[in-house]
């Protein structure tokens, strides 16, 4: 059992996932400092010096705030467009790499035509010694 594991733990999609699982935390740490320091403040001066962190609806004993809600949609949105784009832009590298054509093979009057070159170069190095 612990041969299967350590295979399975040890395969490139396992390993890939775990750094994709990695840097995506990393990216949305990124994402939401740019939104709630950036995006959300000027968005608010926009809308005359509404802060969204701040609205909120007393219903009895709970609050309910609904403003934190808009600023995770938004969030969201930021952060799927900006996925969006850097998987737009690999598979656009991908396509670039695939569309690059391979050197055509030689076909055989060129190899026996390659040949006699080469015959002929080798008996000339011969008749000059």
């Amino acid at each position: 059992m612990w041969a299967e594991f350590k295979k399975f733990a040890l395969k490139g999609n396992v390993l890939d996932l775990a750094v994709a699982v990695v840097i995506g935390a990393a990216f949305g740490k990124i994402v939401s400092s740019l939104v709630d320091s950036i995006i959300m403040p000027l968005v608010g001066i926009i809308l005359g010096g509404y802060d969204f962190k701040g609205l909120n609806v007393q219903i009895g004993d709970a609050t309910v705030a609904y403003g934190v809600f808009i600023q995770n949609i938004v969030d969201f949105f930021i952060v799927a467009f900006a996925i969006f784009l850097f998987v737009k832009g690999i598979e656009r590298f991908k396509k670039k790499k695939e569309e690059e054509p391979a050197p055509p093979e030689p076909d055989r009057k060129e190899e026996l035509l390659q040949e006699i070159l080469v015959t002929l170069q080798k008996s000339k190095q011969k008749d000059s010694l």
